[in-house]
């Protein structure tokens, strides 16, 4: 589902997730991020209370943004989210996390985003389409 400029364009950039709930939008810029080896979105957990909160509410729908900022090529994937507390990937996170801020902060769990649709939102004639 990810092809090698959507993995380009989101392995170089920061990613921003929306979420909504209660007709509420949510928009939280993210940079503990990776795309894991089957092509899932894994995100840190360091401050997404209401990201989580909104994911609880309309069944993990949630929507990533992501961009170039110089050339402009960016895509927009939409999935499901699922929460995570424990494993490879939360302690890849907290090590991450506690790293940067020097044991002040820390990850209290992830997001694995599992791509459904990815949207082209570069300028130009492929804006909007499906790939």
């Amino acid at each position: 589902m990810l092809n090698e400029n959507v993995k380009s364009v989101l392995e170089a950039n920061m990613w921003d997730l929306a979420t909504c709930a209660d007709g509420e939008p949510n928009v939280v810029p993210v940079a503990f991020k990776f795309i894991t080896d089957e092509g899932k979105l894994a995100v840190g957990d360091v401050f997404l209370e209401t990201t989580l909160n909104n994911l609880k509410a309309n069944s993990g729908k949630i929507a990533v943004s992501a961009y170039d900022g110089k050339t402009l090529e960016g895509y927009q994937i939409k999935g499901t989210a699922e929460y995570l507390t424990e494993g490879e990937i939360v302690s890849s996170f907290k090590a991450m996390v506690e790293k940067m801020f020097n044991g002040a902060a820390t990850a209290k769990g992830a997001l694995l985003i599992t791509p459904e649709k990815v949207i082209v939102t570069t300028p130009g004639g492929d804006n909007k389409k499906v790939i």
